[in-house]
């Protein structure tokens, strides 16, 4: 066995650990800063001749000049296998209820467990005999977890064609058992187990091709899915000032989108939001499996109180989880909140670095980083054929809710939809409080172009017309403005907000979205015959009132048909005849 390359602190600032080795050290490699019985888990960020620059995941405070530093040789690596659904992890994949367990309220620094028990038992089947040819990334058996088949593959890190020397019976395996043994093109044999280790901040391309994202991800919101689509595979981000309901959007999106797993990553969010997310998720069920929610859910929590090195690693934690899950040929959604305090930990590292600091100090490499996160999304094709994706959703908290900052701006370059939350609109009480005005996607919807684009504009007629009213007032405008005023009011008011609070009208299946939106569109066609604007606003309200109760009732019941009757009556009544 070779001897540790060790080396010596020689500087510390805050949670960077300056250390200087006499031996081989590289890149992104992992380290542990030994104090007394402690050992603190670390990262090479940079390395400057014999000196290497760390950033260390724990807290710093009682290190010492001239203690030793361990070099281990690997990456900072997530383990993956059965049993990670369910699990609550921090950045560095430690089960957080199983350490708080060991520890108390208050976690030890230095504490690790291991991510997956290696005590547990799972039922194994083969799917290949021995004597078949496979490659990195293909299924050889599978273990039934939770409500999937998860599909144990040769691992990633295996190159070019092996054959399949042995394969076990079916029976019940721990982790870390040998499940096969693959013999390379060189006759030499390599062990498999249920679990395989990967570099969390390598893409896993164990897959055939990369194919580009086209069918919507539908998520039952309707301002998303209608006017400013998601695509299956695709990204988008959901900027906001604080309090503007992004938390609350993304858990609705996580519960209802037609997705298979979840991966949130909680990255530096304040510890009340993250509690509260902890706490609901396993006493939500699943409306598409009738279980918890948690079963097809995976947490990587980094509160803003834990050490600010961490939220990186808790970023490239959750995507490569997701990318695990992906080439089993399922579709995967990435929750990232917020992204905005990723960003703010890779600007305080640059600092500690002395680097030269680009606009409001972040790091010149910041878009970089943001490009090579969201590229990671996608639809790939596997290679026995299936397709599996990554869709991720970022959430950016821009101080004072300004867009213009460069995280925001950095983000906006690379993904695919903008889903910007608005304070006026959140104090208006108006959920979800994405404003259509300033949001935008370039992917397609299921609902056709032009209707679509029917709705943007009659939304942005209607600013027009209020903007208007606030200098001339009610009295000064003509009533064909007047009446475009209260469609755009009404459209918001009727589709655009969603009831969080009520079971129907806070997920609406496409074939629903589809009905109600030629539904609004065949209104905004008709000419109204209204006497005055008293009249007119009578009408919009009694016809809001009437479409708030036809969201309330389930689809296709009894209370649908009879509320879309009384609407058809009252159109009925002042529709002009042609």
């Amino acid at each position: 066995m070779t001897a540790p390359r060790t080396g010596r602190i020689t500087k510390i600032i805050g949670n960077m650990v300056t250390a200087s080795f006499d031996s081989a050290v590289m890149q992104n490699e992992v380290a542990y800063v030994l104090h007394g019985p402690e050992r603190l888990k670390s990262e090479v960020i940079r390395v400057r001749g014999n000196v290497a620059e760390m950033q260390v995941y724990e807290t710093t405070g009682g290190l010492k000049i001239g203690e030793e530093v361990e070099f281990t040789g690997e990456l900072l690596s997530a383990e993956l296998g059965p049993g990670l659904l369910g699990q609550i992890f921090d950045g560095l994949q430690n089960p957080l209820p199983e350490l708080a367990e060991q520890c108390g309220y208050f976690l030890q620094r230095g504490r690790y467990i291991e991510p997956l028990p290696a005590g547990a038992t799972w039922y194994f089947t083969p799917i290949v005999e021995p004597g078949a040819w496979v490659r990195p990334g293909d299924k050889i058996g599978f273990v039934v977890e939770k409500i999937f088949k998860h599909y144990c593959m040769v691992p990633f890190s295996f190159q070019g064609n092996l054959e399949v020397a042995s394969i076990r019976d079916p029976g019940d395996c721990t982790p870390h058992q040998e499940i096969a043994r693959l013999r390379d093109t060189n006759g030499k044999t390599h062990p498999v187990s249920l679990t395989q280790e990967w570099p969390v901040k390598i893409p896993i391309r164990a897959y055939r091709e990369k194919l580009r994202s086209g069918e919507p991800l539908v998520t039952k919101m309707r301002i998303i899915d209608t006017l400013f689509p998601v695509a299956l595979g695709g990204t988008y981000c959901i900027p906001g000032p604080f309090g503007s309901g992004k938390t609350v959007l993304q858990q609705l999106i996580s519960r209802h989108a037609e997705v298979d797993v979840v991966v949130i990553a909680a990255c530096g969010e304040r510890a009340g939001e993250v509690v509260e997310t902890l706490k609901t998720f396993p006493n939500i069920i699943d409306p598409r499996t009738n279980r918890p929610l948690s079963d097809r859910t995976v947490i990587i929590s980094n509160t803003s109180s834990m050490p600010v090195a961490a939220r990186e690693s808790s970023v490239y934690t959750a995507v490569t989880i997701a990318e695990y899950y992906r080439q089993m040929g399922l579709h995967v959604l990435l929750l990232a909140d917020s992204t905005s305090r990723w960003a703010q930990a890779i600007r305080e590292m640059s600092g500690r670095l002395e680097e030269i600091p680009g606009e409001e100090a972040f790091p010149a490499y910041l878009e970089s980083h943001i490009a090579s996160f969201y590229e990671r999304a996608g639809v790939v094709r596997l290679n026995d054929g299936s397709t599996g994706s990554i869709t991720i959703g970022g959430a950016v908290s821009p101080a004072g809710g300004n867009f213009e900052e460069p995280v925001t701006q950095a983000t906006l370059k690379v993904v695919g939809a903008f889903h910007g939350l608005s304070r006026s609109r959140s104090d208006a009480r108006r959920y979800p409080a994405i404003d259509p005005l300033i949001s935008w996607s370039k992917y397609s919807s299921f609902i056709d172009e032009k209707q679509r684009e029917r709705g943007l504009m009659i939304l942005r007629k209607g600013n027009d017309v209020a903007q208007m009213m606030k200098v001339v007032g009610e009295e000064g405008t003509a009533l064909p403005d007047y009446i475009e005023y209260l469609e755009a009011e009404f459209f918001d008011s009727v589709y655009l907000q969603q009831n969080a609070f009520d079971p129907v009208d806070e997920a609406t299946p496409r074939e629903r979205q589809e009905y109600i939106y030629d539904f609004i569109s065949q209104i905004f066609e008709s000419e109204f015959d209204f006497e005055d604007k008293d009249t007119a606003r009578h009408f919009f309200q009694q016809l809001r009132q009437l479409f708030r109760g036809w969201n309330s009732a389930r689809w296709k019941s009894e209370e649908f048909e009879r509320t879309e009757r009384e609407i058809r009556e009252l159109l009925l009544e002042r529709v002009k005849r042609g």
